[in-house]
């Protein structure tokens, strides 16, 4: 069928309907009870009597309790009259009803009113049957509202049900997920899916198993019944999906784990029953459980009200539709999770999730090949280079070098650059990584010599030092809440050892040491660097057991679970040996930078001034002054210190 010819699919909102039976009701009343838009005067019978009487009215119109007076033109100009509105709020001229009066005796009235149309006071009065239309409506407008409401509230809570269709309430319990088949428009293939050459080919296994399941089935092998993408934020693991779903010629159901939750109890479980049913129906298929933490989390952990467990019932029934009594034949689950260790046992054993896919951070090769990915829809100068970009960027993950390639973009646009080069991108990691430069924040010169001392400090104790960082830059213009940022070249190191942590920290304390060194007083600024040397003193101590004192001993736990205990791993003496030698190791590296710098204190100064007029240095300037760095150089990374 063309375009053309397709029927239109025009949605009436369900306030129109609503708006309509109002509209409705409100003519009824308008028909029924007269004029809505007049507002009669009340009066007494003695005085419409006395009106009756002098010829005043002109008609009346009564029921066995009410009666309306619509009065003569004439009438209406007499000064008793003066209160009556001579126009109605359409702003038309009032033709009445002019009074309305409580009648008391019903066949009294009659017949005044028969003795003034005998004797001509009167032209004419029309006895009625009361309406009850009005007081109906009125009494039934609140039920008609709620009942309206309550309709439309269950219309959009089970709407958006992919399988059930209609949105209705009895939909509830229908699974979320989306269907992606060869009708559908996938455009990411594994091309897309740049680096992760393990967990691609593992993947690319996985689609295997579903095109071609006689290859694996003629000898005896079993197709795996699920594969758990597991790894940091933004590695790409919902990415990899979505190349299985452009990839795989089967149905591919995708939702998140949240998707099973809901305020109603029993609907995670049915959800996940109707989804495996519709998978069976449509096997060979795919189903891909995003952020599965959400339900898979260990159970009996953290419920405290001992009450039934809306999300362990989930999971149980998960557990069973995945490897239980009934068999799901081509039927194989993907999830992804970053809190692998939280997840519940029963759920990754063999049998349910048969593979754990690690999806680990990009290296420096793999970080080239995602740079080439996102730099193909960027207009790029011809000279850069995308090795350089990957060693400026260890640690980043793919989500990290869209949003790098994407800013560098941006800042070359602000620039009014026709194309991005390759400071463009410098300048995007240091805006990612230490945040916006401030350059209007008002900062004393005592303050400022202050910081160019604590930035200098650790420029020149991890040029001095073999295993700690080597710079690249250093600034003082204050980023972010930095009030100074310095750019390190590290190793990509897999293993560390007790001399290249030690190193390291005394470069952190370098800058509190600086300011000791050259004040004789200390300050605030080393906060982070305090932070961040108290955590790898106890790290070293408590959990990778490099402490002579406390021995080849760890308290690390990798289950996870040791955050739902009350008590510690250790006694109170422990505890009281562990402060003691964290504080003797931060110390001792705090001493051993004051001593270094004591013995380069000219070279420091000259550093701090050069530092002071120019707010930016770099690798060069270190070399001016302290001569080439004897050691070796390696990939590069960007740390912020405040």
């Amino acid at each position: 069928m063309s375009k053309d010819n397709k029927p239109s699919k025009t949605k009436i909102s369900p306030w129109l309907i609503y708006g309509g039976i109002l509209l409705i009701f409100l003519a009824i009343q308008l028909v029924a009870g007269g004029s809505a838009w007049q507002d009669p005067k009340s009066t007494s019978l003695s005085n419409f009597y006395k009106y009756l009487d002098s010829g005043e009215v002109d008609k009346v119109v009564f029921n066995k309790s009410t009666a309306k007076v619509f009065l003569k033109k004439e009438a209406l100009a007499k000064p008793e009259h003066e209160k009556v509105p001579k126009k109605d709020l359409l702003n038309n001229e009032n033709s009445g009803p002019h009074y309305s009066l409580e009648i008391g005796n019903g066949e009294l009235f009659q017949k005044k009113l028969d003795d003034a149309l005998a004797a001509g006071k009167l032209n004419s009065y029309d006895p009625e049957a009361e309406s009850m239309w009005g007081d109906l409506f009125l009494t039934l407008l609140p039920i008609i509202v709620l009942v309206a409401l309550w309709i439309f509230m269950m219309r959009r809570m089970a709407g958006g049900g992919a399988a059930g269709g209609g949105g209705q309430i009895f939909n509830i319990g229908k699974s979320k997920a989306k269907l992606f088949d060869e009708k559908n428009d996938i455009k990411v293939t594994f091309k897309d899916v740049a680096g992760l050459e393990g967990a691609k080919e593992e993947i690319q296994e996985i689609v295997e198993f579903l095109k071609n399941p006689e290859k694996y089935t003629s000898i005896g092998g079993k197709i795996p019944k699920g594969a758990l993408l597991v790894g940091p934020p933004g590695t790409g693991k919902t990415l990899l999906a979505k190349a299985v779903a452009g990839e795989a010629k089967v149905p591919f159901f995708s939702l998140s784990g949240s998707d099973f939750v809901e305020m109603f109890v029993g609907v995670g479980a049915s959800r996940v029953r109707d989804l495996f049913k519709q998978a069976k129906e449509k096997s060979p298929a795919i189903i891909f459980i995003d952020e599965i933490d959400a339900v898979g989390r260990a159970r009996g952990k953290n419920n405290f009200s001992g009450s039934n467990d809306e999300r362990e019932n989930t999971l149980n029934q998960l557990l069973t539709e995945m490897d239980g009594f009934g068999t799901n034949t081509n039927v194989i689950v993907l999830a992804a999770t970053n809190r692998a260790d939280v997840l519940d046992k029963a759920l990754m054993r063999a049998g349910r999730f048969d593979r754990q896919i690690y999806v680990d951070l990009p290296d420096i090769r793999e970080r080239k090949e995602i740079f080439e990915v996102h730099l193909k829809p960027l207009k790029k100068s011809e000279d850069l280079d995308t090795d350089f970009l990957a060693k400026q960027t260890p640690g980043f993950s793919g989500a990290d070098i869209a949003n790098v390639c994407n800013e560098a973009a941006l800042i070359a646009a602000r620039k009014d650059k026709k194309a991005v080069d390759k400071q463009d991108f410098l300048d995007a990691v240091d805006r990612i990584v230490g945040g916006l430069e401030k350059k209007n924040k008002i900062i004393s010169k005592e303050e400022k010599k202050a910081i160019a001392i604590h930035e200098a400090g650790h420029a020149t104790i991890s040029w001095m030092l073999e295993h700690a960082h080597p710079l690249v830059k250093v600034t003082i213009v204050p980023r972010g809440q930095s009030l100074g940022a310095a750019w390190y070249l590290p190793e990509e190191r897999l293993i560390v050892r007790p001399d290249q942590m030690l190193d390291e920290m005394c470069a952190t304390m370098g800058g509190r040491a600086a300011e000791k060194v050259i004040f004789d007083k200390i300050s605030t600024g080393a906060l982070s660097d305090l932070e961040k040397v108290t955590k790898q003193a106890r790290a070293m101590i408590t959990i990778y057991g490099l402490n002579d004192k406390l021995g080849n001993i760890t308290y690390y736990d990798s289950t996870g679970q040791a955050e739902y205990n009350f008590s510690k791993p250790y006694s109170e003496e422990t505890a009281k040996m562990i402060d003691e030698e964290i504080s003797t190791l931060i110390e001792s590296q705090y001493q051993r930078a004051i001593k270094i710098l004591d013995e380069n204190k000219d070279k420091l100064l000259k550093l701090a001034d050069i530092l002071i007029e120019k707010e930016v240095i770099f690798k060069d300037d270190l070399e001016v002054i302290f001569g080439k760095r004897p050691f070796d150089t390696h990939e590069a990374e960007v740390i912020t210190e405040a």
